[in-house]
């Protein structure tokens, strides 16, 4: 089968920018020395594109998983082509397709089936079939004046933020060429990389915590890293979410900005998935795991039976505490609620803290059950 033909603009770019930053960055940092000042540049504007990518390029117009004010819209734009990882129009049509046709390695752009080396940035050094150039999908956004504005001024924009923005701070600090190399060029590569691990580890690398549907994992490693977007096997199961770590300890730098621009009047209609189906999900692939683990014990017909009526019963108590959650939450925020005696409201609030208990305790005895495989498994080996 012949290959694809080579695109010969992303190949001499992209060997040449990571080429000029292992050897220009350090010589120079050599012969005249980076300040504190040039580093503060480097970190902003590597958390400025990085940040434009996830909270902009991903979340908001690749997803639509919140609605933003013209001005976050336009300084994401800006952000996106300091990233110089393509319009928005190309890249959210790109990324729909990956989301649409997963793991295929004919439709999806980036298939990580086809390798690390492809699904990183082998799949942008060759023009695949799989990557065509094809707005169909992204008819929404060329309603988007912002979006329209950047697609035609892209290469202009490219050449500003990463040149003339850099040199501009740099002449404000006093050392034009350190920031260029630093906040421009080095910067520009690290980003680069950052993202396209996205692409290609966190389809590699990590659990299927919700669902074995697509290669995606969660990796909160990666997460360290990629502002957020670790948590990629929660992501790709429930990507109307403009969440991607949904625990308060979860490191998601994207959803504290959305979340923060909220507050602020900056964006709205920030999309959560409901408890009960990130919960059933969680459930459902913990089941499914445990099942494959218990039926190679020594009378596996009897711990199996005792799994599926523990997940039953779970089941049963996670859709009880959903049903009482959302009747308590519903009442207090209606004007049902003021009319109701103090009596109805105490019966009511009793009755979601005892399903809420009973919920906890029912997660407790499954996770025992679960975790205490490897026991088991000793005492009792196939």
């Amino acid at each position: 089968m012949p290959k694809a033909p080579i695109n010969w603009t992303n190949t001499i770019l992209f060997t040449l920018t990571p080429l000029f930053a292992v050897t220009l960055v350090p010589y120079y940092g050599f012969t005249h020395g980076y300040g504190l000042y040039e580093w503060v540049v480097f970190v902003v504007l590597m958390g400025f594109c990085g940040m434009s990518i996830t909270a902009g390029y991903h979340r908001l117009w690749s997803h639509k998983t919140y609605k933003a004010h013209p001005i976050v819209r336009f300084v994401l734009a800006l952000g996106g082509a300091c990233a110089l990882q393509n319009d928005i129009l190309h890249w959210a049509s790109d990324h729909r397709r990956h989301h649409a046709h997963v793991d295929n390695n004919d439709k999806d752009p980036y298939s990580a089936g086809r390798g690390f080396w492809y699904s990183h940035m082998g799949w942008i050094l060759r023009d695949y079939e799989s990557g065509k150039e094809d707005f169909s999908n992204v008819k929404d956004l060329r309603r988007d004046p912002i979006v329209v504005w950047q697609h035609k001024h892209y290469l202009a924009l490219v050449l500003l933020m990463n040149i003339g923005l850099p040199a501009f701070l740099g002449y404000l600090g006093g050392d034009i060429i350190g920031s260029i190399l630093l906040g421009g060029l080095l910067r520009l590569v690290l980003s680069q990389h950052v993202t396209w691990l996205i692409n290609s580890l966190a389809h590699m690398w990590g659990k299927q915590t919700y669902s074995d549907a697509s290669s995606a994992r969660d990796n909160p490693l990666i997460a360290l890293i990629t502002y957020g977007e670790g948590y990629h096997n929660y992501h790709h199961t429930f990507q109307w979410d403009y969440r991607n770590g949904i625990r308060w300890w979860h490191y998601d730098p994207t959803k504290w900005f959305i979340n923060a621009c909220s507050y602020i009047g900056l964006t709205k209609d920030l999309k959560r998935c409901s408890p009960i189906a990130i919960e059933s999900a969680r459930l459902e692939m913990q089941y499914r795991l445990a099942t494959e683990k218990y039926s190679t014990l020594n009378n596996a017909d009897k711990w199996l039976q005792r799994l599926e009526s523990e997940y039953q019963e779970l089941k049963a108590s996670l859709q009880l505490w959903a049903q009482h959650q959302q009747s308590w939450y519903e009442a207090k925020s209606s004007e049902l609620h003021e009319k109701w005696t103090h009596w109805e409201k105490l019966e009511l609030r009793d009755s979601y803290r005892e399903a809420k208990f009973k919920l906890k305790v029912q997660r407790q005895r499954w996770r025992d059950l679960v975790e205490n495989y490897s026991t088991l498994s000793a005492i009792n080996p196939a």
